[in-house]
């Protein structure tokens, strides 16, 4: 009687504790996103833009002359420090086209990999969004960051720019997409299509302009790979791009049919520990 009474605890015991394989091979997004500091040593870029990390990472300080970091609490004011140069080196040029300088959006996580929330990339150290608002002042509290908000440069349907729209946001997407450590601009097509059209000298930047959904609020950058171990994407595609971005608009105004959804997609919080690059689970197991 015994030891049938001690089987049955044990089995209930047994389901009541998560399955082993769970503790064992965790989500990928717990492990990175509860990380607090970088690693020492050389920086370096590891993985993909959507399924690497990153160590030897460098903070962008909180606020600087002419920038702020923004949602503080999200701790994702982190990067290779190329990227930090760059974002300096922007918020500098900002003040020539008028701005106090640029409010900086999410970077990478300390030790990159997947978010707890959002991004699906980011997870490298080489990726930063930049706030289309232009600063009203360089000395929010941590508070006023939180509660913030950008301001959208497409005007309500999706087609044409908003009356926030300015030169100094096509100077400064010009600006970033001119750095030769610049891999991609990504920002709505809209913006995109209003620059085709107004760009007076020379276009070769273009190229690296995207239009992509979602990116009318700020604009993201992506850094080209720093170092071995890391995965650039293929080039964009020859030209300036301005045919590409204006098809998007007139899909906006008549959508074509959805393409099939693509059953082996998996947003990278879905990846376990086990799955991200050797390298990456090396980093965390320190």
């Amino acid at each position: 009687m015994i030891r049938k009474t001690l089987t049955m605890a044990a089995t209930l015991l047994a389901l009541a504790l998560p399955a082993a394989p769970a503790l064992a091979d965790p989500l990928a997004k717990d492990v990175f996103g509860a990380q607090v500091a970088a690693t020492r040593g050389q920086p370096l870029a590891l993985g993909g833009y959507s399924r690497g990390c990153a160590s030897g990472s460098v903070q962008l300080p909180e606020t600087g002359p002419t920038w702020q970091a923004m949602r503080l609490s999200r701790h994702r004011n982190w990067g290779h420090p190329q990227l930090v140069d760059f974002l300096v080196g922007l918020s500098q040029q900002a003040t020539r086209f008028g701005w106090p300088g640029i409010y900086v959006g999410d970077m990478s996580q300390p030790l990159g990999g997947p978010m707890l929330s959002g991004h699906a990339s980011h997870q490298m150290g080489l990726d930063a969004d930049i706030w289309m608002l232009p600063p009203s002042s360089l000395r929010l509290s941590p508070r006023q960051r939180e509660n913030l908000s950008s301001q959208s440069v497409v005007a309500r349907g999706g087609t044409a720019p908003s009356p926030l729209w300015s030169a100094a946001h096509h100077q400064l997407l010009r600006a970033a997409a001119s750095d030769p450590r610049v891999a991609r601009v990504f920002v709505d097509p809209v913006a995109k299509v209003v620059m085709c059209q107004s760009e007076r000298g020379n276009r070769a930047y273009l190229r690296k302009i995207r239009p992509i959904d979602g990116h009318d609020y700020h604009f993201h950058v992506r850094l080209a790979c720093t170092n071995q171990g890391c995965e650039d994407q293929a080039a964009p595609p020859p030209g300036d791009g301005c045919a590409e971005a204006a098809q998007w608009i007139r899909n906006r105004i008549d959508p074509p049919p959805a393409p099939p959804p693509n059953p082996d997609y998996r947003h990278p919080r879905s990846y376990r520990l086990s799955e991200m690059p050797r390298a990456c689970q090396a980093l965390v197991a320190r």
